[in-house]
């Protein structure tokens, strides 16, 4: 018997899964969450085999939650869900160690094979997930995303420096990079598009 968290928001979705994934193998659904705060919280407090979560969920994403129980539980089993994985967001996953990608269009019964893939301790992405991994290439430093990830969260520039701890003039200088490599007239519009194309 494998168990589960599943942490998805779309209600629908989740609800559908839950029912249908222990009809098609050995699966024990042990929480739902619907945000990834829940989603950190019930895989801490439940400890399931397999946390199957999707990435983009309101207020802390996938990637985020991931991030954040890997800290606590370094051995976590992944199964993230996604319904466009661009190959910046597959790639951070990658290196938080999620070990499965699935897309969210999957049948129930393909999804609880993967579960029993990953819980026997192997990796598995799905082919039309694998593909976008390859096909585009972020061109950004990792430092110049840095900057626009807090830059989108609104601080100056001066408040960027002291939070990753460089001069102002560098964080200018890659902000400067950044613009000029998204062909943005603001650090605004470069941090938009950037997160646009799952730079960030």
């Amino acid at each position: 018997m494998t168990t589960i968290v599943l942490a998805d928001d779309e209600a629908l979705l989740r609800t559908a899964l839950a029912a249908l994934l222990p009809m098609e193998g050995d699966i024990t659904v042990l929480a739902e969450a619907q945000d990834g705060r829940t989603a950190i919280a019930a895989t801490l407090r439940h400890r399931p085999d397999v946390l199957v979560i999707d990435l983009e969920m309101p207020g802390v994403d996938g990637l985020g939650a991931v991030a954040e129980i890997r800290r606590e539980r370094p051995e976590q089993v992944i199964l993230m869900l996604t319904r466009h994985a661009r190959p910046g967001v597959l790639r951070k996953a990658l290196k938080l160690g999620v070990q499965g990608f699935v897309s969210k269009s999957a049948e129930p019964a393909h999804i609880t094979s993967v579960i029993a893939t990953l819980n026997s301790g192997k990796r598995w992405i799905d082919p039309d997930v694998s593909v976008l991994a390859v096909t585009e290439d972020c061109p950004l430093t990792d430092r110049e995303a840095d900057v626009l990830r807090v830059t989108g969260e609104g601080y100056s520039v001066a408040d960027i420096a002291a939070r990753l701890h460089l001069a102002p003039g560098t964080v200018r200088n890659y902000l400067s990079n950044a613009m000029r490599k998204t062909q943005t007239r603001t650090r605004h519009e470069a941090a938009r598009y950037a997160r646009e194309h799952d730079w960030l």
